[in-house]
Formats: structure tokens, C-alpha cells, sequence
């Protein structure tokens, strides 16, 4: 009878299992693709099998598996049937090695939001030491570029804070030292303002932008100073 069981629980874990493979596409080895599940999402085997085999609890994350496994094979049939050459969408194409995909310019902006400019600061030190070189994230220049630029005009301290940080990883970077000299015009610093400006010239001197921007910050600074 134990053992009879012991054959029951085992059959109804291949069948939950095989369930979320069935809703990713055709037949194949399972064991490759829960392995290949695991890995797009950067999670051990535990993330989905929480309760112990044969007791019954609810093991909610085996659900959602099923649904977005469902979701993906729903999209692949329309996307093929209307371009039947495209590439297949697969857990991977979402999660890039993290369990819940979210751009990394939402997670520093909701931290900077929420905890300041050093928290933010700190969790991308850590995202980046973490997944660099995975394709979780975007740590291009342009991501921090963004979320500075976006804060500039209310909290222009804060942005300068994210754009040095930016300088550590792309220092030749002529748009992040034009932003902090935009930055710094919010504070009224006009000589902080004009030396970023010039070093963003020094990487591209023929930006014309750059150019009419410090002629620009320039009158400005002597209107000032005759006052």
C-alpha cells in the first residue's frame, strides 16, 4: 500500500510538471525544460516546488507558471501565424535571469522615490556587481541618464548624484556631463555648470548643441555678474 502511494505522489508530480511544459510548446525532455525554466528566471527548482512531494499544500508560483506557459504559447501562435519565420518567445525573452522582469530604470526610480538618492545609488551598485554581463538588466549609460534627466528640474542634487555615479562606468560619457551641467543650472551654479559643459565639449568638440549651450550659459554668467 506504501508503495502504491509513494507511485501515486510520484505520477501526480510528473503531471503538475508536465503540465507547465505542455503549455510552453511540443513534447521534449522535461527535466531540460523545467531546468531551462529555472534558469531564465535565476531561481533554484524550490521557487515553484515549495511544498513538500505528496502534502497537499498549495504551491501558488506552479500555478502562475502554467498561466504565463499558457500566455507564451498563445502569443507564439499568433506571432508565427502572422510572421511564420519569427522568432519564438520563451521565458527567457521576458526574464533575462530574474524572477520577476522589471527595467532597471523603475527599480532605481521607485528607490529613489521611496529612500532617497544614496539607496538608489546602492542598489544599483549591487544590481550591477550581481548582473553585469547577463542581460538582466541596462547598464548602459543611457539608464541612469534618463532617470537624472527626469528629476533635474525638482531635485537637481539628486540628479547629480546618479550622473558621477554614471561618469564612474562611461567617463567619456559628453551627455552625462552636459546633464550635470544642466543640473547644475537648476542650482544657480554657473561655474559648475559651464566647467561640465566644457568637459562634455573636450569628448565632442564638434557638438553644436554643446556649443550654443555654453556660449548660452556664458552671457548668462556675465548678465549676473554686472547685476
Amino acid at each position: 500500500m506504501r508503495r502504491e502511494m509513494k507511485l501515486i505522489q510520484w505520477a501526480a508530480g510528473l503531471l503538475s510538471l508536465t503540465g507547465i511544459a505542455a503549455a510552453q510548446g511540443p513534447p521534449a525532455d522535461l527535466g531540460a525544460q523545467m531546468q531551462a525554466i529555472a534558469q531564465a528566471l535565476g531561481v533554484s527548482c524550490g521557487y515553484c516546488h515549495s511544498a513538500e512531494r505528496g502534502s497537499g499544500k498549495p504551491e501558488p508560483k506552479k500555478d502562475i507558471a502554467r498561466a504565463m506557459m499558457a500566455m507564451t504559447r498563445e502569443i507564439n501562435a499568433k506571432v508565427q501565424a502572422a510572421v511564420p519565420d519569427a522568432v519564438a518567445v520563451q521565458c527567457v525573452t521576458c526574464h533575462r535571469g530574474v524572477a520577476i522582469p522589471r527595467q532597471l530604470s523603475e527599480i532605481i526610480s521607485q528607490t529613489l522615490k521611496e529612500k532617497g538618492s544614496d539607496a538608489a545609488i546602492a542598489q544599483y551598485r549591487e544590481l550591477r556587481k550581481q548582473y553585469y554581463g547577463r542581460e538582466a538588466y541596462d547598464f548602459g549609460e543611457g539608464t541612469l541618464l534618463t532617470i537624472a534627466q527626469q528629476i533635474s528640474n525638482n531635485k537637481p542634487s539628486d540628479a547629480i548624484q546618479l550622473l558621477q555615479l554614471n561618469l564612474e562606468f562611461s567617463p567619456r560619457s559628453a551627455a552625462t556631463y552636459a546633464a550635470i551641467s544642466f543640473a547644475y543650472t537648476r542650482k544657480l551654479d554657473d561655474d559648475a555648470a559651464i566647467a561640465n559643459l566644457e568637459k562634455a565639449l573636450e569628448i565632442e568638440p564638434e557638438n553644436g548643441i554643446f556649443q550654443g549651450q555654453l556660449e548660452q550659459l556664458k552671457r548668462y554668467q556675465r548678465a549676473r555678474q554686472r547685476r
